[in-house]
């Protein structure tokens, strides 16, 4: 058997492995993001064009610096971003992650406090759809395909399930209007985002899941997302009534029915990958 030397049992620590990738992947997101802007700051397209080419961008930058720092870190191929059963990955992870918005919002709807103002052009749905692809592949790349997927190595699925979801969760409490509420929303649909790379072993799932949860909500729905200021959407709502159903100034994903929904849909994800027995056990259990 091999034996590894000093340098070699550093670099193979996982939060050795955790810190130089989060590094490496933010220092191309940060630079990639500046040339983007500078380059479409000089031609004459509209606004929100010159954001959608930046997105289209900087999520392009992502998976690749993804896929060349574990290409050559790990010495593997990287197939939690392969493009075998790309379309159904997509296709799933967005019906799932629109259907789940939908009823959050249907419950606020059938309680009173959802109404529609007004239809908007389709062009108005520009700006929640860069920002909802972009944030979706950055965040599941550094979220669920650094953190959880290095910790899930080491001390299991549930272990590395439980320290990923309640660091998605606390990253979300520094967002405007949060709350100890809206942080245990949030930490909910981190557990089911990363039950959603359990099952399917590809980002590209819980990516189109994130998508889609992100722009239901504000690109179609007009509510507000994660505490940030409304963009132009599809419709222009007016949404009132209890914080509990409304998630208050946080937005709807900051409801209760939201956390409900995302935990019900976490334990099927995985209720599903235990069948297909593709949960991973601790080192000390192996």
């Amino acid at each position: 058997m091999e034996t590894l030397t000093a340098k070699q049992k550093i670099f193979n620590f996982p939060v050795t492995k955790i810190i130089l990738a989060l590094l490496t992947f933010m220092a191309f997101i940060i630079i990639g993001q500046q040339i983007a802007a500078k380059l479409l700051g000089m031609t004459a397209l509209d606004k929100d064009f010159r954001n959608l080419f930046k997105g289209i961008f900087v999520s392009a930058l992502a998976v690749t610096s993804y896929i060349l720092f574990f290409t050559y870190y790990e010495k593997r191929a990287v197939t939690e971003l392969s493009s075998k059963r790309l379309a159904q990955n997509l296709i799933i992870g967005t019906l799932i992650g629109f259907v789940l918005q939908a009823l959050t919002i249907l419950v606020i709807y059938l309680s009173g406090g959802f109404s529609i103002v007004a239809v908007n052009p389709v062009s108005f749905i520009l700006i929640p759809l860069t920002v909802a692809f972009t944030i979706a592949i950055i965040e599941e790349i550094l979220v669920r395909g650094i953190v959880f997927r290095i910790i899930e190595e080491k001390l299991g699925t549930y272990i590395a399930l439980s320290i990923s979801a309640v660091l998605f969760g606390a990253l979300h409490m520094a967002n405007p209007n949060s709350t100890l509420l809206s942080g245990l929303c949030i930490t909910f649909a981190g557990f089911l985002l990363g039950a959603a790379f359990v099952y399917s072993r590809n980002l590209w799932f819980p990516i189109a899941l994130h998508f889609a949860w992100n722009f239901t909500q504000s690109g179609i729905f007009g509510a507000i997302t994660s505490g940030n200021e409304k963009t132009k959407s599809l419709l222009e709502s007016k949404i009132q009534g209890s914080v509990l159903l409304t998630g208050g100034e946080f937005g709807p994903e900051g409801s209760i029915q939201a956390t409900l929904f995302c935990f019900i849909a976490a334990l099927v994800l995985l209720a599903l990958s235990h069948k297909e027995n593709k949960i991973m056990a601790p080192y000390w259990k192996k």
